[in-house]
């Protein structure tokens, strides 16, 4: 027992405790840097930097350090509902993590490599929002 509450003790020390929100859909993210300007809203165009890995740091997918963020419009169906309910109301600047659970990630078609089962980690990093 004094093992574990020095354990717990560590993390909160360390920070290595992290604290979550968790919405009304099961999605849970954190916001790592705080972004600038206006929020994104449905129907915005925007410029974004991704890295999807699994819980145990497997990435699976990343553009993050290419220079090349992708075109995404919100909520126009391009990324998965974790992704659009994640991206509404960032800012310009701000990273957001994500934890989605499989029903969040769903898609008719899966690449290789992605299990139809699994919980990931997203990171989301708004470049730039468009001008409409």
């Amino acid at each position: 027992m004094k093992f574990l509450r020095t354990l717990i003790m560590l993390f909160f020390i360390c920070g290595c405790a992290s604290h979550y929100i968790k919405t009304n859909t099961g999605l849970e993210y954190i916001i790592l840097k705080k972004g600038e300007g206006e929020k994104v809203t449905i129907g915005d165009e925007i410029l974004l930097y991704e890295t999807t890995s699994y819980r145990n740091g497997t990435v699976l997918y990343s553009n993050e350090n290419s220079g090349n963020p992708i075109k995404i419009k919100v909520g126009a169906g391009q990324v998965t509902t974790a992704g659009e309910e994640g991206l509404q109301g960032m800012r310009t600047g701000e990273i957001k993590q994500l934890i989605a659970t499989p029903n969040l990630v769903k898609r008719t078609f899966y690449p290789e490599n992605i299990s139809p089962d699994s919980t990931l980690v997203i990171k989301l990093i708004l470049h730039k929002i468009l001008p409409k």
